[in-house]
């Protein structure tokens, strides 16, 4: 009987772990580094698309309107204390900024952060395409 409960245990365990082993893995974590960050857009005042390297896209869902990331000649100042990886919308330290000699900036919230696909990279109107 002991001998019977045993080797069900290892039936068990082996079954969990071939689960295990068979779950497909991610190519890439969702997180990068600050360093990585290349260039973003605005298509509204309430979102953002940024590039990630070559080829990673992200839309910044924002907590409240900022109508000056539509204003000509702006920029994002990006603050980083601690990590330099972002992973959650919670990473973010934002400030849309005027150009020297003004150098007004405004913060914002990111209330959300979404890894796009090829799909909806594709959708992104090309002047809105970072």
């Amino acid at each position: 009987m002991r001998r019977m409960i045993v080797s069900l245990a290892a039936v068990a365990i082996g079954l969990g772990l071939g689960d295990a082993i068979a779950q497909p893995t991610p190519q890439h974590s969702s997180c990068f580094f600050v360093s990585q960050f290349e260039s973003w857009r605005a298509p509204d005042d309430k979102t953002i698309f940024i590039r990630v390297g070559m080829s990673r896209y992200y839309r910044l869902d924002l907590g409240s309107s900022c109508s000056r990331l539509q204003a000509p000649d702006v920029h994002l100042v990006m603050n980083v204390s601690g990590s330099d990886t972002i992973c959650t919308p919670l990473d973010w330290d934002l400030k849309v900024a005027d150009s020297p000699p003004d150098g007004i900036s405004t913060p914002f919230i990111v209330n959300a952060m979404t890894e796009l696909s090829p799909a909806d990279v594709a959708a992104i109107p090309k002047k809105f395409k970072p």
